[in-house]
């Protein structure tokens, strides 16, 4: 019988005096922290499940809480989210508590966050992002890995791969902003790997370099691989990222 396994690990990476990165798989959270190494947990295919990772925005206020509202929302609402609409309402919500919560301390207005995942339903997958974290499909089926989501980023100037503003994030501005997810559905086929990540990870480490660590490892080799290389090229942010897999 197909199940999930997800492999995940989050870091504050080389430059970065903590960690402002937020992860939700299942029920589980991990928010602000550091794993010492990949952890890989398990799911049967049949309720929802979530995986998600939300990147606080940098240079604002309270990056960490703003990111830790959100997955922490998204978990626990994860056995609801049926639906691209469930999807959307529930993002919707989260833009909203992250605005209340910074509405009603000084200190955290502006905060803002990314945010990016999956949700792995019995016969297909919801896509979901805001902002610039990232979802890949990683299956090694493409000659490059195919990104699934759509970064709210303006081009990157001349002679440059990466940008680091957004244009879209829940929260991040003075007043009360609405969004517009990215949301679509895919089927679900047994023996796909997919990658849910900050920029952290996809920033410092081209995408070429990530499918190369991916069609050479699995489980928490390849994101022990996929993490090394964003330290070996500087670890200049917070690097959090969730490895799924559809087993049959």
């Amino acid at each position: 019988m197909p199940y999930v396994t997800v492999t995940a690990l989050s870091h504050p990476g080389l430059m970065r005096d903590h960690n402002e990165d937020s992860l939700a798989v299942g029920p589980w959270t991990l928010c602000g922290t550091v794993t010492e190494n990949p952890q890989t947990l398990g799911f049967p295919l049949g309720t929802p499940l979530v995986v998600a990772v939300a990147d606080g925005i940098g240079g604002q206020p309270a990056g960490e809480v703003a990111s830790s509202l959100v997955v922490r929302h998204l978990a626990s609402l994860g056995p609801t989210l049926d639906s691209e609409q469930a999807v959307r309402d529930a993002l919707d919500a989260c833009n909203h508590s992250v605005y209340a919560v910074a509405d009603g301390d000084p200190e955290l207005i502006t905060m803002g966050t990314t945010v990016a995942g999956i949700v792995v339903l019995p016969t297909e997958l919801l896509v979901f992002n805001v902002g610039d974290s990232r979802v890949l499909d990683v299956s090694g089926g493409h000659a490059a890995l195919h990104r699934m989501s759509v970064d709210d980023s303006p081009a990157p100037e001349p002679g440059r791969r990466t940008t680091s503003i957004v244009t879209q994030s829940l929260g991040g501005a003075p007043r009360f902003t609405e969004i517009t997810p990215h949301i679509s559905t895919t089927p679900l086929t047994t023996g796909r790997r997919y990658l849910v990540c900050t920029d952290g990870l996809t920033d410092p480490v081209p995408e070429e370099a990530i499918d190369e660590v991916l069609r050479a490892q699995d489980g928490g080799r390849a994101a022990f691989g996929l993490w090394k290389s964003a330290i070996e090229a500087g670890g200049p942010d917070n690097i959090t990222l969730a490895l799924i897999g559809i087993v049959d």
